[in-house]
C-alpha cells in the first residue's frame, strides 16, 4: 500500500482530520471540537488522540504515512515547529506543537499558518490548478492571504502576504492593526457592512438596505449582495465600493508577483460570479497591461477542504 499523508486544520471552534493520497485525492475524513479550555492545554494531546484512535480503526500504523501538515492560526517558527499568539485559541505563550505531535504519533510533522496552507490547499487541488505562481486572497471577518511564488509559500522575515494589509485609503477607516485605510477594512465582511451603515446614513434615495440600515436591523455582507443581485441601488453602490478596493489591491499584487492566478475565497466570496466580474473589473482598469493579459482572477474552489488538504501537502516534503 502506498504511504499517505495527513492533513489537520486547526480552528478555533473545530479541528478538521483528513488522510489524503499524495496525488490529493482525501480518503478519510472527520472533525472534533477544539477545547481551548485551560490555556489550550487539551488541544495537542486531542490531536494525538484523535489520530492515533483513527489509525486504530483504519488498522493502519505509523509506517503507512509520509508525515501529517497542520495548519494553524498565530505566529509560526516553521523551522523550530512551534506556535504563538494564537488568541483565538488561548495560546498565548509559545506552543512546542512538533516536538509534541511527533513524540505522540511517531510521524514526521511539519506546520505554517492557516492562511498560507489554506492557500497551498487552492493552488495543489483547486483554482490555482497547481500553477508555479498562485496569490490567495480570503474574505472573511478579516482579509487574509497566502503567496505562492515559484512554486514555493513566501513567508519573508516574519509576515509575508498580510494581504489584508495593504494599504487602499490612506486616511481611511480605522483598523485592528492600528493603521487607517487597511484593504481588511473596506473587503471583509465587518467591512462591507460599515460601508453600507455609513453610506446608508447620506443617501437620501428610496432602497431597502437604507429603511433596514435606518431602523437599526441587522445588516450582513450576504444581505448587502443580496440586495444589490436584486437592484437595491444603495447596495451597489456598497458593493461597487467594495469591489473597487478589492480590484484596485488584486492590480497592486499582480504588478509585483505577476502570479497565473489570483484566487478569491472566504465568506465574502459566496457572492460568486456577481463579486467577481465587478472585481475583475477595476482590476483590469488599475492593472499594468502585461499583467491583464497574463494574472487571471477566479474564485475558490475547494471550501472548506482547502485547510486539510493544504496542511496534506506541506508533508509531501517527506515523500521520497
Amino acid at each position: 500500500m502506498e504511504k499517505k499523508l495527513i492533513g489537520v486544520d486547526l480552528g478555533g471552534t473545530t479541528i478538521k482530520f483528513a488522510i489524503v493520497t499524495k496525488d490529493g485525492e482525501i480518503q478519510q475524513k472527520w472533525s472534533i471540537e477544539t477545547n481551548i479550555l485551560d490555556d489550550g492545554s487539551h488541544i495537542v494531546p486531542d490531536i494525538i488522540e484523535s489520530i492515533n484512535h483513527h489509525l486504530d480503526m483504519y488498522n493502519m500504523t505509523p509506517d503507512d504515512f509520509y508525515g501529517i501538515g497542520m495548519g494553524t492560526p498565530g505566529t509560526v517558527d516553521i523551522e523550530a515547529g512551534t506556535v504563538v499568539g494564537a488568541y483565538n485559541l488561548n495560546w498565548r505563550t509559545i506552543q512546542n506543537v512538533k516536538e509534541s505531535i511527533e513524540a505522540g504519533t511517531r510521524i514526521p510533522f511539519v506546520l505554517d499558518n492557516d492562511a498560507n496552507v489554506a492557500a497551498l490547499g487552492e493552488r495543489w487541488m483547486g483554482a490555482g490548478e497547481n500553477a508555479n505562481d498562485v496569490v490567495f486572497v480570503t474574505l472573511g471577518t478579516g482579509v487574509g492571504g497566502g503567496i505562492i511564488a515559484d512554486g514555493h509559500l513566501l513567508h519573508g522575515m516574519r509576515a509575508a502576504g498580510e494581504i489584508g494589509h495593504i494599504n487602499v485609503e490612506p486616511e481611511g477607516y480605522l483598523c485592528t492593526c492600528g493603521n487607517h485605510g487597511c484593504l481588511e477594512t473596506y473587503a471583509s465582511a465587518t467591512g462591507v457592512v460599515h460601508i453600507a451603515h455609513d453610506m446608508a446614513e447620506e443617501y437620501a434615495g428610496n432602497s431597502e438596505l437604507k429603511k433596514l440600515s435606518d431602523a437599526g436591523e441587522e445588516i450582513t455582507s450576504k444581505l448587502v449582495f443580496d440586495l444589490a443581485k436584486e437592484d437595491d441601488p444603495l447596495a451597489k453602490m456598497v458593493v461597487d465600493k467594495v469591489c473597487h478596493y478589492l480590484g484596485m489591491a488584486c492590480a497592486n499584487i499582480s504588478s509585483i508577483l505577476n502570479p497565473a492566478y489570483i484566487v478569491i475565497g472566504g465568506g465574502v466570496s459566496a457572492a460568486g460570479k456577481f463579486l467577481l466580474d465587478q472585481v475583475e473589473h477595476y482590476f483590469e482598469h488599475y492593472a499594468f497591461p502585461t499583467i491583464r493579459e497574463t494574472t487571471q482572477l477566479r474564485l475558490a474552489q475547494l471550501g472548506n477542504t482547502a485547510g486539510v488538504l493544504g496542511a496534506a501537502s506541506l508533508a509531501l516534503q517527506f515523500v521520497d
